[in-house]
């Protein structure tokens, strides 16, 4: 667990952050290896058992919208991303049954550097206003500055996107609350219901450049591989419906960032 270094008049800021780690049954060494990282890293995780969506029938997934989870993506959802956005469900709602003033939650294949506590802490501080900051993503284009920590790190918003990953985020208790009220609805992949801040009220910022990176265990992706997703893309004219929606997606997500 982590003790921050407050600043007054910051009262969300009091107490203790806990730190999660969402890591399969099956994947043992991975606990290991994060478990390893994060004693280096003077951090005390808590494991939250992950989601193994292959062995849930497509007609068992709760609050999956599939019609539009296909509209809206061009492709059907995959077992290991209904998986994946449950895990991150089960994980913000172990942060919300303990005493945690915020979280940081994590998927075991990140990479965790013995600065990142002290990063993670500065970074929050530096946006008193946030509810959920974005610690790693794939990419970070056309990003919009709004403060910077004392340790250096650029955080704001980003123009384009999706920027991909759900791999390592920080997130308030009213962060966690408003995302637990989409979990009724799945219409996208979780990476991409975070962002969306424009839909689900939460006031998101991101790390210009990430503050931990994927480990190499990433290299074995356990939600799919290119392979998958390809197979279950839709075609031709049945795709022009995604292509409208994605336009709008884009329009709202530039007014989100520069608002």
């Amino acid at each position: 667990m982590l003790k921050l270094n407050t600043l007054t008049g910051m009262g969300r800021l009091q107490g203790l952050t806990g730190a999660y780690v969402i890591n399969l049954d099956s994947s043992s060494k991975r606990w290991a290896d994060v478990s390893s990282q994060a004693t280096l890293a003077g951090m005390e995780i808590n494991r939250v058992p992950g989601v193994d969506g292959r062995v849930i029938p497509s007609t068992q997934r709760s609050g999956f919208n599939e019609k539009a989870f296909l509209r809206r993506n061009g492709r059907a959802m995959l077992p290991g991303e209904y998986g994946c956005y449950r895990a991150h469900i089960r994980a913000l709602e172990a942060f919300l049954s303990s005493d945690y003033e915020n979280a940081i939650i994590m998927e075991d294949d990140v990479e965790l550097r013995q600065d990142f506590t002290n990063r993670a802490e500065a970074i929050l501080r530096a946006v008193p206003s946030a509810e959920v900051i974005k610690l790693l993503n794939h990419r970070s284009r056309w990003c919009r500055t709004v403060a910077v920590s004392e340790y250096g790190d650029a955080v704001g918003r980003c123009l384009h996107g999706p920027q991909g990953s759900a791999a390592c985020y920080m997130v308030t208790r009213e962060g966690a609350r408003k995302l637990l009220k989409s979990a009724d609805n799945i219409e996208f992949p979780y990476d991409m219901t975070l962002e969306r801040g424009w839909k689900t009220g939460v006031s998101i910022y991101t790390v210009r450049q990430n503050i931990v990176e994927l480990s190499e265990r990433s290299a074995m992706s356990q939600i799919a591989d290119r392979a998958q997703y390809r197979a279950v893309k839709l075609r031709g004219a049945r795709k022009l419906a995604t292509h409208f929606l994605r336009v709008i997606e884009y329009a709202r997500r530039i007014r989100y960032a520069l608002s």
